[in-house]
C-alpha cells in the first residue's frame, strides 16, 4: 500500500529524516512511535503528499507520489486521509458539523453525514451544531468522521489521543480499532507512546532523530526490545496501561 525507500528530508541545517525505508501492507495497523523531534510529523506530511522528500522514493498503491505536482495528487487526497492531534485546529469553527464532515466531498450530503455521525457514536442532531459546542473527545470523533467521508483506503492518525484525558483516550482508541475493521482500512498510527500504539497496532516502527531504530510486530518489540531507546519508551508507558486497567476494572 505504502512504500518508502531511503527517504531523506532536510530543512536548511535540520536533517529531519535520515534514510527512512518502510512498507505498509494493505489492511495493516502500522504504528510509528517516537518522542517529539523524532521526525514523525515530517513523515506524516510526506505520506500525505503535503511535503516532498529531499531525496528518496515514496509510492502509494504502486504509484510514485514524491515528484508529482499537486494537480496530479487527487487520487491520494481521497484515498489517504489524516486525523490530526488537535481537532479544534483542523475544524472550521464557522461551519456546521454536517458541512465539516462533507467538506472532503466538495458538497454537503446529509445522508452520508448522518451515516458517519452514527459510525463515530454521535447523535444525529450533531450535524446542526458547531465544533465549540462539543467536548474534545467529541470533536475528535467529528474529525474521524470527516476523514472517513471520501471512503479512504488508508487512515493516518497523527497523535489523535495525546490531547485527551485517559478515559476519553480509551474510547477513541477503541473507536479507531472498530472503524478500521468495519471499513477495511489500512491504519498508520503515530504516537509518542508505545503503550497506546500497542493497543491498536500490529506492527511498529520506532523513530529517533529522523531514523528508524527498531521495527517489528508490536508484541515482540514491546516484550523484547532490542534498542535502548525503545526500552526508554516502554518504561514511560506503564502509567497509561495501569490507568486503563483501573478503568476497565471499575467498568
Amino acid at each position: 500500500m505504502i512504500e518508502l525507500r531511503d527517504v531523506h528530508r532536510r530543512y536548511d541545517r535540520v536533517h529531519a529524516l535520515r534514510g527512512i525505508s518502510l512498507d505498509v501492507e494493505a489492511g495493516q495497523r502500522f504504528g510509528i512511535v517516537g518522542e517529539s523531534g523524532s521526525g514523525k510529523s515530517t513523515l506524516v506530511r510526506l505520506l500525505a503528499g503535503l511535503d516532498r522528500p529531499t531525496s528518496g522514493e515514496i509510492s502509494f498503491q504502486g504509484q510514485r507520489i514524491d515528484g508529482l505536482p499537486e494537480r496530479k495528487l487527487g487520487f491520494l487526497r481521497s484515498a489517504l486521509q489524516v486525523v490530526f492531534q488537535d481537532p479544534m485546529g483542523s475544524l472550521d469553527p464557522r461551519m456546521r458539523v454536517r458541512d465539516i464532515i462533507c467538506e472532503p466531498l466538495g458538497r454537503t450530503d446529509r445522508e452520508r453525514a448522518a451515516e458517519l455521525l452514527a459510525a463515530v457514536g454521535l447523535p444525529a442532531d450533531s450535524g446542526d451544531r458547531y465544533p465549540h459546542q462539543f467536548s474534545g473527545g467529541q470533536r475528535q470523533r467529528i474529525s474521524i468522521a470527516r476523514a472517513l467521508a471520501p471512503r479512504p483506503s488508508v487512515l493516518v492518525a497523527d497523535e489523535p489521543v495525546s490531547a485527551l484525558d485517559v478515559s476519553v483516550r480509551k474510547q477513541i482508541l477503541d473507536l479507531l480499532a472498530d472503524l478500521v475493521d468495519r471499513f477495511d482500512l489500512t491504519l498508520v498510527f503515530v504516537s509518542h507512546d508505545l503503550g497506546v500504539v500497542r493497543r491498536v497496532c500490529d506492527t511498529v516502527a520506532v523513530m529517533r532523530r529522523g531514523e528508524i531504530v527498531e521495527r517489528g510486530e508490536v508484541a515482540e518489540v514491546y516484550d523484547a526490545p532490542r534498542h535502548p531507546y525503545t526500552r526508554e519508551l516502554i518504561a514511560a508507558a506503564p502509567n497509561l496501561r495501569a490507568e486503563l486497567a483501573r478503568l476497565r476494572g471499575g467498568a
